[in-house]
């Protein structure tokens, strides 16, 4: 093992397997497939479900101790992963403590690593990002943290940094990464200077481009220049939510493309491209009973992404992480999507107990239409799109999307470097535009079924009702979805507009938000992050 092989290095006692774990090897504590490991499951007298923890110096189980930390607390407001490691060492509790030392530790050990396993300290991180799923390597965490600050927690601990790293401290510098137009420069060692890191034309970093590029912001988006003639919207929303600064930041990104640019892409590079709409406004709204103010937000939200299909400009949506509701419904009116691989996107409006009212209801009807061919059982076909929103369905991948149909085949594409994502939406608004993009016109031959589909539909909600595997709310969310995807209690099958479509689906989203139980899914998802089924 690591412990024998490595005697040598100066983390070597770290690979020493302590004694628990071999008293857990043989007493058989391997996890939950052999009944126990460091937790253990357990029913009380009570008939109570309970998980106890393992005592690493008694080896007993006790109930498990719920510890506070206010400098966690204090992290939870920051999105940014990178602000966060400031606050962490900042603390005076002991988390803060064990933090200091982690990373005094982590420091000294990477800075003695140089010129050991690589001369360049980009190459750590790097090694770091794509071998352990580190969304920051160390070097770069030392940066958020500061130099100084590094080498006094160093100091505090006892740990002692490489001579380079002074070396560098006394030249003047201050970080190992410094941006220059939009590029990344790190700290050369031997030439102690700052050299362009190699591979970049291929990307474009957001994070190095905001403040130079910026062509308007506000406290929900940024927009971008992203250069050959095409913009950039970026979220800045907490979890990226869609709230109305954002929805009128798309508004003056289209304005702001079709006077003077050439094409519009819709990207961001935080952990998740858009967990939804923000339900939290909806909640207020809806309590406070302000319909008439409630159904104006939402035909905003329903105009905004009309005028992302139907504008001037080709739009391109780049997707990845979490793409939820709102997030996912952005996309599916842009005129392309370019997906990160791991894009885990859906409509998921029926966990908070409403039906996709920023256009996705009306969106899956629109494609279920254009799937129907000749001889096809239609009604087949529509029920998979209306499964699709009432299972609440959400890709485990953006291959999976396109069996969604959220993602359309010949359309949408899936890049799987997700550095690359914004380079290539970029690339694919500016083709669009050189083939002489000329906007869509809007849709009035959208197929639907009436009678016949909602009438199936019904009778399927009575039955997953009356087999208790759906709520009676379930059943009169699915019901709502139902009357909107088969257009209505229409006498037979029609041919009508997107905005017919949109009209039913606002509706819809109005009248389940003066359902108390849909309030009570709401408020839980806000307070908990977790659906409640009541």
């Amino acid at each position: 093992g690591i412990y024998e092989n490595c005697s040598d290095d100066e983390a070597h006692e770290l690979f020493e397997i302590p004694d628990f774990i071999d008293s857990m090897m043989k007493n058989n504590w391997l996890g939950s497939k052999s009944g126990q490991g460091f937790y253990k499951k357990t029913v009380s007298d009570e008939g109570k479900k309970e998980i106890l923890s393992l005592d690493l110096d008694t080896l007993e189980y006790r109930s498990k101790k719920k510890a506070g930390f206010p400098t966690l607390e204090l992290t939870k407001s920051v999105d940014r992963v990178i602000d966060r490691f400031p606050i962490l060492v900042g603390g005076k509790d002991k988390a803060a403590d064990f933090y200091r030392k982690s990373f005094a530790a982590m420091f000294a050990y990477v800075s003695n690593r140089i010129p050991e396993i690589t001369d360049e300290l980009y190459k750590i991180d790097d090694a770091m990002k794509a071998g352990f799923g580190w969304e920051h390597g160390p070097f770069q965490i030392w940066d958020a943290v500061g130099l100084s600050k590094g080498l006094e927690m160093m100091e505090a601990a006892g740990y002692t940094a490489a001579q380079w790293i002074h070396d560098m401290k006394t030249s003047g510098k201050e970080s190992f990464y410094t941006i220059k137009e939009g590029a990344t420069y790190y700290y050369d060692i031997p030439k102690q200077e700052y050299l362009k890191k190699p591979g970049q034309d291929a990307f474009i970093i957001l994070d190095n481009i905001r403040k130079s590029n910026a062509v308007w912001k506000n406290s929900g988006v940024v927009i971008e220049d992203l250069g050959d003639g095409i913009l950039n919207v970026e979220f800045q929303s907490k979890m990226n939510t869609i709230g109305g600064d954002v929805l009128a930041g798309l508004n003056k990104a289209v304005d702001l493309a079709e006077s003077g640019y050439d094409g519009l892409v819709v990207g961001n590079q935080a952990a998740n491209f858009s967990v939804g709409a923000n339900i939290g406004m909806i909640f207020m709204m809806a309590v406070e009973q302000e319909y008439d103010e409630l159904n104006m937000a939402i035909k905003y939200f329903q105009d905004t992404m009309m005028r992302m299909r139907y504008s001037a400009i080709p739009t391109v949506a780049a997707p990845h992480g979490m793409t939820l509701g709102g997030g996912c419904e952005l996309s599916m009116h842009a005129d392309k999507v370019v997906a990160a691989a791991e894009t885990y996107i859906g409509l998921v409006e029926f966990g908070v107990g409403v039906i996709p009212g920023g256009g996705g209801s009306k969106e899956m009807t629109l494609r279920a239409s254009d799937t129907f061919h000749k001889n096809d059982v239609e009604l087949n076909v529509l029920q998979e799109y209306f499964l699709a929103i009432g299972m609440a369905k959400v890709s485990t991948s953006a291959y999976e999307a396109f069996d969604l149909g959220v993602l359309q085949k010949g359309k949408d594409i899936v890049v799987v470097n997700k550095d690359r994502q914004i380079a290539t939406a970029k690339a694919y608004a500016r083709l669009l535009a050189d083939q002489g993009y000329t906007k869509p016109i809007k849709r009035t031959d959208i197929k639907v079924l009436g009678k016949q589909a909602l009438g199936m539909f019904l009778v399927g909600t009575d039955s997953m009702e009356a087999g208790k595997y759906i709520s009676e709310h379930d059943k009169k969310i699915a019901n709502k979805l139902a009357y909107v995807m088969a257009g209505g209690d229409l006498s037979e099958p029609t041919r009508v507009s997107e905005q017919y479509l949109l009209d039913l689906e606002r509706e819809a989203f109005l009248s389940l938000c003066t359902e108390r139980k849909t309030l009570e899914r709401i408020q839980h998802m806000l307070k908990t992050g977790k659906p409640l089924r009541n």
